[in-house]
């Protein structure tokens, strides 16, 4: 294909269009062409999050590590959770969080399970010396071959979309709850797909859905105790789970249908979650929905 460029404030050239690739899930950045950009040479803290403590969860690759990488330039100590197969991407996100001169804690473990959810947010306020900022970002979709529409759904498939979307970050935010107090947040990723379904990722998108309304729901119950709860809602951003989860041909021609003309890159929705975390900026945003998807509405 025809492969359009264009220049942006994160360096040389953004591509509206991608090679044609797969990988296994749940992926790794060292295998995406081209690498995706999650601030490592553009993203300048302000010490907006100066001594707070947040987990990220999914926070080895993709959105995740951009999270990562803001939240300790700003001044946070970050502890991400990622699955074993991750490791290598879990690795070199801790690299950049030590590098801005912050403590980086690593925490393997497959959110599918219940009571892990509950040990992550454990070893992590453990570890960091207490909690302020929950990032509910660890996501599934499966749609190669189609895998998303109803015919074709696969109870494995399924299941797994649901209790990593949906499950872990309400037993995440449980957890949560015994380390998070006043001035704390939770800040949950929700999707464009909550908005504009595709045919081809029906059960992931009837999850994101759902996180908005645990989202609107979470913060109306955790208002009075003074912990705001909101959500980032990204449109097509270039991360490992997309050649990980989908067919060639489609990764090909990934985000063109964007107003903007092309995917995201990480680095660019950074900034959504480290506005929502930061106590200063977002004191009085609680049950909103952010939405950071190159110019798709989000109504």
């Amino acid at each position: 294909m025809t492969e359009h460029k264009s220049q942006d404030r994160h360096g040389g050239a953004q591509q509206a269009g991608f090679a044609p690739q797969e990988q296994e899930p749940p992926g790794l950045t060292s295998a995406m062409l081209p690498r995706p950009d999650h601030g490592e040479e553009s993203y300048v803290g302000s010490g907006k999050l100066t001594g707070m403590r947040a987990l990220i969860t999914g926070g080895d690759s993709g959105i995740g590590r951009a999270v990562a990488i803001a939240y300790a330039r700003e001044g946070a100590d970050v502890a991400i959770s990622y699955l074993d197969a991750e490791e290598p991407d879990a690795t070199e996100t801790l690299s950049w969080v030590e590098k801005a001169g912050r403590r980086g804690v690593g925490i393997p473990g497959d959110l599918t399970d219940a009571d892990t959810c509950r040990s992550v947010v454990d070893k992590a306020a453990a570890q960091l010396g207490g909690l302020d900022i929950l990032v509910n970002n660890a996501g599934f979709h499966f749609s190669r071959d189609d895998a998303g529409t109803i015919g074709n759904l696969q109870q494995e498939l399924v299941e797994r979309v649901v209790r990593t979307n949906l499950l872990a970050p309400l037993w995440l935010s449980q957890a949560a709850l015994t380390y998070l107090g006043e001035g704390s947040c939770i800040i949950n990723t929700s999707s464009i797909q909550a908005y504009a379904p595709s045919g081809k990722l029906l059960d992931y998108a009837a999850t994101k859905a759902a996180v908005n309304n645990l989202t609107v729901n979470l913060a109306e119950g955790l208002g009075a105790r003074g912990i705001r709860v909101n959500a980032v809602a990204p449109g097509p951003i270039w991360t490992p789970l997309q050649p990980a989860t989908r067919d060639a041909e489609d990764v090909a021609k990934f985000g063109s249908d964007a107003p903007l003309g092309r995917a995201g890159q990480p680095a660019e929705v950074a900034p959504a979650f480290v506005f929502l975390a930061s106590p200063r900026d977002a004191s009085y945003v609680s049950g909103s929905i952010l939405g950071v998807t190159g110019g798709k509405a989000t109504l």
